[in-house]
C-alpha cells in the first residue's frame, strides 16, 4: 500500500481577481503559475423570523485544481495531472449581512476530489473575509466571530468573571458580619457559662 500527502500552502504570490455581486460573488486564488487554483463562492440569502426578515451571507461552494505533476509539493505521484477537488452541498461561514467573517481557529472542510483515490481537506485559519456590503476598499465592516473563537473568548473570560464574583460574595459576608458585630456589640451579654448563673432560692 502505497500513500502520499502533500500540504500545499497558500503562497504569498497568489494571483487574486474575484466578482462582487449583489446576492453572489466569487473569490479566485491562484499559485505556482496556476497549478493551484482555489475558488470560493459566496451567497446572501434571507429567511423570515419571527422580528421579521434576516439576512446573511455564506460559503455556498469551494472548488480546488490541483496538479501533481507540478514538483514542489507532490513528488514522486502516481498518474500525475491535473485533478478538481469540490465541497458538496456547502454552508460554512455563516455571517449576519452587513458583517465581516473572523475566524483565529483552524477550520477543515473536506473535498471530494475527481480522482476517487485521493481525499482533500481544506484547512482554513486566521480568515477574515467579507464578500458583500463593502463600504470603503481594504475596510472590514464589524466582525463576526466564529463559534469556536467566541467559545475561546469565553474560557478566557469566565474564570475572571467567577473570581470577580466570589471576591464580592467574600466582600459583602465581610460588611455583613461587621455591621452584626457593631449591632450586637452594645447588647447586654448573657454569660454563657452556666456557673456564673446565682442559684435560685
Amino acid at each position: 500500500l502505497i500513500t502520499e500527502q502533500a500540504d500545499i500552502p497558500l503562497s504569498r504570490g497568489a494571483e487574486m481577481k474575484g466578482k462582487c455581486g449583489t446576492n453572489e460573488s466569487e473569490l479566485e486564488i491562484s499559485w505556482l503559475e496556476q497549478a493551484y487554483t482555489l475558488k470560493l463562492f459566496f451567497l446572501k440569502e434571507g429567511h423570515n423570523t419571527s422580528w421579521g426578515q434576516e439576512a446573511f451571507w455564506r460559503l455556498s461552494r469551494i472548488q480546488f485544481t490541483y496538479d501533481t505533476a507540478e514538483r514542489t509539493y507532490f513528488k514522486d505521484a502516481v498518474s500525475p495531472g491535473k485533478h478538481t477537488a469540490s465541497s458538496h452541498r456547502l454552508s460554512a461561514l455563516v455571517t449576519p449581512a452587513g458583517k465581516s467573517y473572523e475566524c483565529q481557529a483552524q477550520q477543515t472542510i473536506s473535498l471530494i476530489s475527481s480522482d476517487h483515490q485521493k481525499s482533500v481537506q481544506l484547512l482554513l485559519s486566521e480568515v477574515r473575509l467579507q464578500p458583500f456590503d463593502i463600504t470603503a476598499d481594504f475596510v472590514f465592516s464589524e466582525e463576526h466571530k466564529c463559534p469556536v473563537d467566541q467559545r475561546e473568548q469565553l474560557e478566557e473570560t469566565l474564570p475572571l468573571i467567577l473570581g470577580l464574583i466570589l471576591g464580592l460574595v467574600i466582600v459583602i459576608t465581610l460588611c455583613v458580619y461587621h455591621i452584626h458585630h457593631k449591632l450586637t456589640a452594645n447588647q447586654v451579654q448573657i454569660p454563657r457559662d452556666r456557673s456564673q448563673y446565682k442559684h435560685m432560692g
